[in-house]
């Protein structure tokens, strides 16, 4: 096995653990396409209401993401992660036998209650090495985007036949498979502390709250989900007015999405061959803009509304890729975790905003209020947008530094940044590792194994 292929571990967890959140996603996303539609049946329907079930799970991610994932550090991964999806399942359970939109509410709340998205990400660090966690990450992030193409395709089918109390049942039998999986799949390991690269850490997160590129980065995230949300509350009902039925949603977003992809690929090539992302994403942006703005002005036309969906999805998609890579980019040397977990706080509170205020805007204001709810934050995005740079197309590394004086780490940092290829260079105590963020075309290996050997033979 070389370096530079994944060894048979790291295979089995890139994939069993993918499977986990894979799985995870699915039930939390399937109820989208189709709540707005079967809601109508419960007492105490309202738009109001659909907003506050289909977002609140966002709500209870976003305040327990990153204390959970501190927690896996000290408790372990597999715990944290078996304790959230047993949640998840009680809390499919309470909305499947609910009677009431404010009871599904609650128990999407308790689906969001098992945050293991921080837990799963940090073993899957601690099952790869260095050089093979970026694969094993996009594994992970591919079989997420997987999740909710299928939920989009999957929830009318399903919904059609077992309705929407049937689909929370469904859920919670994919949170006890999620289970199985862990256990049975997921290789052992002792728990290592990956905090710098996969964890947040509470002392940093002030400081990055400032850093303005992840700012802007996070203002992005947070814009992106709640409009996907705050549209999803009458994306059904449109499509139903557009002379769709609603067992036949998934005949129209299988096409939808598979056009966007097609469209979208072409732009992720393009961007990294030039470095433009920041480019393209001012572009995408764009186009969600352009997208909602049809269905402003066409109605109920549904060839518009077909058109408007895929112009629509190609911008979503192209953005909820290229985000992740800046954000990886963009992050200070050692501090990927803690960014991680701020960026992941404010998709789902962007979620649980857009559901909440889309519902309400849905009841005062119809549908065309969704749609200027929504294109007033991609204006506000779209000018944010201009405070962005393109980041260096750098990597992040860590090397062991143990048994260090503050000032030898402060001269190891200074000759580190004197070899080629290294821009970063931050050496934690807390870790014993110096933490690296290198151009991969220029990064000269043999000078800074040479430093390090020198350093650990007292030369």
């Amino acid at each position: 096995m070389t370096q530079h292929s994944l060894n048979k571990t790291e295979r089995k967890a890139a994939f069993s653990l993918a499977s986990v959140f894979g799985i995870r996603m699915l039930g939390l996303f399937l109820i989208m396409p189709v709540l707005a539609v079967y809601a109508q049946a419960y007492p105490d329907y309202s738009p109001l209401l659909v907003g506050v079930a289909l977002g609140a799970y966002g709500l209870t991610q976003a305040l327990l993401q990153i204390p959970l994932g501190m927690a896996s550090d000290r408790i372990g991964r597999k715990p944290i992660i078996i304790g959230g999806l047993v949640v998840f399942v009680l809390g499919s359970i309470v909305a499947a036998l609910a009677d009431s939109l404010v009871m599904v509410s609650v128990g999407r709340a308790l689906q969001g209650v098992g945050a293991i998205a921080a837990a799963i990400l940090a073993l899957a660090s601690d099952l790869s090495r260095d050089e093979q966690r970026p694969k094993v990450m996009a594994i992970i992030g591919m079989c997420i985007g997987l999740a909710f193409a299928v939920s989009l395709v999957v929830g009318p089918l399903l919904g059609g036949v077992i309705g929407l109390s049937g689909l929370f049942w469904f859920t919670a039998a994919t949170g006890v498979l999620g289970i199985v999986v862990l256990v049975m799949s997921v290789p052992k390991v002792v728990t290592t502390s990956a905090r710098r690269e996969s964890l947040p850490v509470a002392s940093e997160l002030k400081k990055l709250l400032k850093h303005k590129q992840l700012w802007c980065l996070n203002t992005g995230i947070f814009v992106l989900h709640a409009i996907l949300t705050a549209w999803f509350v009458t994306i059904p009902t449109q499509l139903q007015s557009a002379g769709f039925e609603s067992q036949t949603h998934a005949w129209f977003y299988l096409p939808t999405l598979a056009a966007s992809v097609v469209l979208m690929v072409p732009m992720i090539i393009r961007s990294a061959r030039n470095n433009s992302s920041v480019q393209w994403l001012r572009a995408s942006i764009a186009i969600l803009i352009i997208s909602l703005a049809t269905v402003f002005y066409a109605g109920e036309s549904a060839v518009w509304l077909v058109a408007a969906l895929v112009v629509f999805f190609t911008g979503f998609n192209f953005i909820e890729a290229s985000l992740p890579s800046l954000l990886t980019r963009i992050a200070p040397a050692g501090s990927k975790g803690s960014a991680s977990g701020i960026y992941s706080t404010s998709q789902f509170l962007g979620a649980f905003v857009g559901g909440v205020a889309g519902g309400w805007v849905l009841q005062n204001y119809q549908t065309s209020g969704i749609v200027v709810f929504c294109l007033i934050l991609l204006l506000c995005w779209f000018v944010i947008s201009f405070l962005m740079k393109n980041p260096e197309s750098v990597t992040s590394l860590s090397v062991a530094t143990p048994n260090l004086t503050k000032d030898k780490a402060i001269r190891l940092s200074e000759q580190l940044l004197t070899i080629t290829g290294v821009k970063e260079a931050r050496w934690v105590e807390d870790d014993q590792a110096t933490y690296l963020k290198v151009d991969k075309k220029a990064y000269d290996e043999k000078a800074v194994n040479e430093l390090l050997s020198a350093l650990r033979t007292g030369e």
